[in-house]
């Protein structure tokens, strides 16, 4: 399930008033990772002339929301993906446009397994923020569960 799935960037800027305030670039979209860009804006800087610490917060969850969705899309039917709580460190100054990259920190065929199972699984999503140099400006975890509908 590698396959890149442009249109949850385009479901996401669609009813995520955020995602499109923020003016997210989402550059890649599968179930092993996410990749989403905000680009450099002045008008959501910070005291410091970089991203705002909220803006960045914003992209990485919704980086996390992203790989979520690759991941489980074809559970929505019978569940549905909440954040439960999230987790982020600012590391170094973020400068310029900054990319976040999310992965799974568990396989999705257990996740699903616990779902089968009757479950409602929690799962974290690690995101790392960097600067275009590559500089690693913040790290983020969101825990994330798949609710079955009742």
């Amino acid at each position: 399930m590698s396959q890149t799935q442009p249109s949850i960037g385009d479901a996401l800027a669609a009813t995520v008033p955020m995602v499109r305030t923020l003016n997210l670039v989402f550059e890649e979209t599968t179930a092993e990772r996410a990749v989403v860009r905000l680009p450099d804006q002045p008008e959501y800087h910070n005291h410091v002339g970089g991203p705002h610490a909220g803006a960045m917060f914003t992209l990485a969850e919704s980086a996390s929301g992203a790989i979520v969705l690759a991941a489980f899309g074809d559970q929505l039917s019978r569940a549905v993906p909440l954040a439960v709580r999230a987790e982020i460190g600012y590391k170094k100054l973020a400068m310029g446009p900054v990319t976040a990259t999310a992965e799974l920190g568990r396989p999705a065929a257990d996740i699903v397994a616990e779902l089968d199972a009757g479950e409602r699984p929690e799962f974290p999503v690690r995101i790392s923020i960097t600067r275009e140099d590559g500089a690693e400006t913040g790290e983020m975890t969101v825990v994330w569960t798949l609710r079955p509908n009742k």
